[in-house]
């Protein structure tokens, strides 16, 4: 029999990955603005995400759309846990989208939209990592509601996890704009992307081993015997993608850093994903026990098999119709 609970378990992380994916990169370059020259390189780096970004903030609305659906007892005990991290992610990303528009057309102001736009952009991914990491400490839950205190999200643990998340997308940024720029600007990227990769490194280092005195689960799951021998192979392939990152900033390649960088990503969720399975909050409540009933998982399911192959298919259009390097004059 198929399990709806595992497919809508996975549809919310594919758009959860999709998110990192599309709107890491440009949360980054809006983390790094202040440090591209101001003029060309400034409209340079945000023109490379002009024709994208609007779009890429449809997953995480997919994502918390799907959560709140599928899984109505794991958003209702989330969201009240989370609720500052959250709007400070909203209004974060509020602030970069209108200082994003009102930069070109109130250029008498540019300064102060650029910095609103870094602002936004640092907050939003802050506020991202913080809530991941007050997730993964543990939410106190009592019976089916959330039991805890309005700052028990705020610890040394998720303001770790929230300076990594901002460290990876600074990482993703700087990869970017080293396959979609040109000259002093991309040079300027590769110096930012090698500096970052070791930062980033040295951050899944620290949050990893920190990861594993929150939770007698997560200590189980990566270091009792025989799983060790099995979840060994992820932090050797971290390793061993990192060289392959550095090799490819050497040799000047202009895509594959950053798509070695997603891999990193990559890694790590899927070491999220063994710290927590089958759990939607972690070592509270299982993916089963948050479900929505059965006839409601195969309602909403019939909808999502028709848009998101339809988001999917429009969003991979926009990035085709799109690639190629951005020049100083702003067209790809």
């Amino acid at each position: 029999m198929i399990d709806l609970t595992v497919i809508w378990a996975s549809i919310i992380g594919f758009a959860i990955i999709a998110y990192v994916v599309m709107d890491g990169f440009d949360l980054g370059i809006g983390i790094l603005f202040p440090f591209f020259k101001v003029g060309k390189d400034r409209d340079t780096a945000m023109n490379s995400i002009a024709p994208v970004w609007d779009g890429n903030e449809t997953w995480l609305v997919m994502g918390v759309g799907g959560l709140l659906a599928a899984f109505p007892l794991a958003y209702a005990i989330i969201l009240p846990a989370l609720y500052a991290p959250m709007i400070a992610m909203l209004l974060g990303l509020v602030f970069r989208g209108v200082a994003f528009e009102f930069r070109w057309r109130d250029p008498a102001h540019r300064e102060l939209w650029d910095r609103a736009f870094t602002l936004g952009s640092f907050i939003a991914t802050f506020a991202q990592g913080i809530a991941l990491g007050a997730l993964l400490q543990g939410i106190t839950v009592e019976g089916r509601s959330y039991a805890g205190g309005w700052w028990e999200w705020l610890s040394p643990f998720s303001i770790l996890t929230g300076f990594g998340l901002v460290v990876g997308y600074a990482l993703l940024g700087a990869c970017w704009l080293n396959w979609k720029t040109e000259g002093a600007l991309q040079r300027q990227s590769v110096t930012y992307a090698g500096r970052l990769g070791i930062s980033l490194l040295l951050m899944i280092g620290l949050i990893s081993l920190a990861t594993l005195t929150l939770e007698a689960q997560y200590y189980l799951r990566w270091l009792s015997y025989p799983g060790v021998l099995a979840t060994a192979i992820v932090p050797i392939a971290t390793i061993a993608v990192t060289f392959l990152f550095y090799r490819s900033l050497r040799q000047t390649k202009d895509a594959q850093p950053f798509f070695w960088a997603l891999a990193l990503f990559g890694l790590c969720l899927i070491g999220l994903g063994i710290s927590i399975w089958p759990n939607v909050i972690p070592a509270r409540v299982t993916i089963w026990e948050a479900a929505a009933p059965h006839r409601s998982q195969v309602f909403m399911l019939i909808g999502a098999s028709i848009m998101v192959p339809i988001i999917v298919a429009y969003t991979a259009w926009s990035y085709w119709v799109f690639r190629g390097k951005v020049g100083h004059d702003g067209y790809h």
